[in-house]
């Protein structure tokens, strides 16, 4: 028997609300940014209301932007944030500003129906003053990991009216990232060892620790955390960058271009003296694909794995046929 649009945005939500608290507990996000899984301020948990088919959204985050366009519902967007805007599906609409200095004069202006934000969205003071004004804010915390990236999926498709696509995204997430696992079991030798960058400035480079989505992402990716036995985000010195050894080192693109470019990056105090540099193992993914965790997590651990070793057998995720290895002619 099929279940009515009320009870699968219930299930949508549980999944949700309970991923959520395993981040906050994982330190994903610091502590004063824990999320929650609630809706319009009501707390408690409440479930929040199927968004009408006429709804008037703005989508705060470029992933959840990613996610609602994914679904099939990216026509019922007004507007989203300057992350948003990278995208070429969201390119043409306005942008309310940076996720974490959102105007509540700038959002009121373009009178939506509904504001979709994750959990880096803010100040809160200024979706608190969007609340009291009538809007309907619905945050959609997101846990950097496999259940996560599923449970928000299902969250958004069934606040959109859209399980049915919902689930066949989290089916094609859910059978990359089992392929993947599959390759990854079938590997020889260990997995390689790896320093996850972020740069926030050309002078302020950061290396991912444990309870990070950048450690999530490299976990998915079969590698080994370099700075395993550090907590969140580091600034790198050059004394930890050589005691880490990484073989490898990832960073999204957009940190690279930050940082003057490669040859910047590889003359970085430190890690010049790498396995890593010495061997130009360096790779550069799209940040949203490396930190979102929306539909693209399962290609994004994929294509992230493939790089860092180009030997690996990935099977086709549409079928069981192997692929060309990453390094081969037959290769993309």
């Amino acid at each position: 028997m099929s279940r009515g649009p009320a009870a699968i945005l219930a299930a949508a939500w549980l999944g949700l609300a309970l991923t959520a608290s395993g981040q906050a507990a994982s330190g994903v996000l610091p502590p004063d940014r824990a999320p929650s899984a609630h809706a319009d301020g009501e707390g408690g948990g409440a479930l929040p209301e199927p968004l009408p088919a006429e709804a008037r959204l703005i989508a705060v985050g470029a992933a959840l932007t990613d996610t609602v366009c994914a679904l099939g519902a990216g026509g019922r967007l007004i507007a989203t944030d300057d992350g948003g805007r990278e995208l070429p599906e969201t390119a043409h609409l306005p942008s309310v500003g940076y996720a974490r200095t959102l105007s509540a004069e700038g959002l009121l202006a373009l009178a939506p129906d509904a504001l979709l934000v994750g959990p880096e969205a803010g100040p809160p003071a200024v979706l608190q003053q969007v609340r009291a004004a009538g809007l309907r804010v619905i945050v959609l915390p997101l846990e950097a990991s496999e259940d996560g990236a599923c449970a928000r999926l299902r969250a958004v498709a069934a606040l959109l009216g859209r399980p049915e696509r919902g689930e066949e995204l989290v089916d094609e997430l859910q059978r990359e990232l089992s392929g993947l696992r599959a390759a990854l079991a079938r590997r020889d030798g260990p997995a390689p060892r790896v320093l996850f960058l972020y740069a926030r400035s050309a002078t302020s480079l950061h290396a991912a620790g444990r309870g990070t989505p950048g450690d999530a992402m490299l976990t998915l990716a079969g590698a080994t955390n370099a700075l395993a036995d550090v907590e969140g985000y580091t600034l790198l010195s050059p004394e930890a960058a050589v005691s880490a050894a990484p073989e490898a080192l990832v960073v999204p693109a957009r940190s690279l271009e930050v940082m003057g470019g490669l040859e910047a990056l590889s003359a970085h105090p430190g890690l010049s003296l790498t396995p890593a540099v010495r061997e130009g193992r360096i790779v550069a993914l799209d940040e949203l694909l490396l930190l979102g965790f929306g539909p693209a997590t399962g290609r994004a651990a994929r294509l992230l794995a493939a790089r860092l070793d180009p030997e690996l057998a990935l099977a086709d995720p549409a079928g069981d046929r192997p692929a060309a290895p990453a390094g081969s002619p037959g290769a993309r």
